[in-house]
């Protein structure tokens, strides 16, 4: 079904870059009405259920991942089909969608690698604004807004290519399954999918926010032994918690010369890098998934790479097809190996959403999940 008049919604966008911390005081993000034109082609309106704040929005709020403004942020996000272009076979009305912040247009060479490269198409889609499908569906009376990698998900209403959505069961709920579109993906990703470690391999994670625990609770649920590193001791009390049969401070962990088969990176910065990769032991494999500054720089040993035969691996988006991967984490968070409601650390409103910046910004949460309300319908106007 193809809804034929636009969408009044209400999102928070974002104006400028580069905003001065507080956020709560400078507000960058201003939650304002818009419009939103009706699917076309192979497009889906979704009604968003749930979104949550990760640290990709906090740097395009801070200018460290430039992008075209205005945009109306948010890209871990999920909610229900309202109507569909009439190209879409697979999703239909009432589906419950889980939004994914990297498209796959299924024919550049980059798709064919499995996961391993990202596509082009979207990549470059996502870096204009614009959607896979081309163009920008966002409005205000003042002109276009940009799309945030495809989902802009702090918003009431998105519309989206379908090949940006994963279809999920009603049982997995609303706050879940917008984790599941980044965290899940990008850490758990990273050890399910970058690099083949055999059961009962030593996983450290460096840096244990959203995407680092979610490496964590993956690595415990595929049967490894698990060592977190953070400088947040809170955060390692919770890993612990969540199976980690060691926890360290960044120093800590240097000092006693932990060593793992496979170290994932979730830090986004240099200085992390560098952490996992001296913490990453005789054939074993760095897998970074951070994302730190285009300009960022580390420094590595390549004598030690060569003579302890270590790997070093980038992984964008944990080097998985989301259509493939969403569902095997699905089924361990069914089997009860998989604690994903521990990775929220808060439910919060839209109005929060520059709150929510500041409280990521400190360190003091995973994952804050923005609720909308769900008895609100789509308004459709001429």
């Amino acid at each position: 079904m193809t809804r034929s008049t636009s969408t009044r919604i209400q999102g928070a966008v974002l104006q400028t870059l580069s905003a001065t911390a507080p956020y709560a005081q400078s507000r960058p993000l201003e939650v304002q009405d818009l419009q939103l034109a009706p699917p076309q082609g192979r497009e889906v309106l979704v009604r968003i259920e749930a979104a949550s704040v990760c640290h990709s929005d906090l740097s395009v709020v801070q200018g460290l991942r430039p992008r075209p403004v205005p945009m109306l942020l948010g890209h871990e996000s999920a909610g229900i089909v309202e109507s569909t272009g009439p190209e879409v076979a697979s999703v239909a009305v009432g589906d419950r969608v889980i939004m994914t912040f990297l498209p796959r247009c299924g024919e550049c060479p980059a798709c064919r690698t499995e996961g391993r490269l990202p596509c082009s198409e979207g990549t470059a889609a996502n870096e204009r604004g614009d959607l896979l499908s081309g163009g920008r569906r966002l409005s205000t009376e003042d002109g276009p807004v940009a799309h945030h990698l495809g989902v802009s998900g702090f918003a009431t209403h998105a519309v989206v290519d379908a090949r940006s959505v994963v279809r999920v069961e009603h049982d997995v709920p609303a706050d879940i399954a917008a984790v599941l579109g980044c965290a899940v993906l990008t850490g758990g990703g990273a050890v399910m999918n970058a690099v083949s470690v055999p059961k009962g391999s030593t996983v450290v994670v460096v840096g244990l926010g959203g995407v680092g625990m979610a490496a964590a609770i993956v690595a415990r649920a595929l049967g490894h032994e698990v060592i977190g590193v953070d400088g947040i001791s809170t955060k390692r009390d919770l890993a612990v918690e969540l199976g980690a049969q060691q926890v360290y401070a960044p120093q800590e962990a240097l000092d006693a010369e932990v060593r793992g088969d496979l170290v994932v990176d979730a830090t986004g910065n240099p200085r992390g890098f560098e952490t996992a990769v001296e913490l990453t032991g005789p054939g074993g494999a760095t897998v970074t998934v951070g994302l730190p500054p285009a300009d960022a720089m580390s420094s590595v040993s390549p004598m030690a790479l060569v003579a302890q035969a270590r790997t070093i691996v980038g992984s964008y988006l944990g080097s998985a097809v989301p259509q493939r991967d969403i569902p095997r984490f699905v089924e361990l968070w069914r089997a009860g190996r998989l604690p994903i409601e521990r990775l929220i650390s808060s439910h919060i409103s839209l109005e929060d959403i520059n709150q929510a910046m500041d409280r990521l910004d400190s360190g003091a949460e995973m994952r804050q999940v923005i609720l909308f309300d769900q008895e609100q319908p789509s308004q459709g106007q001429e």
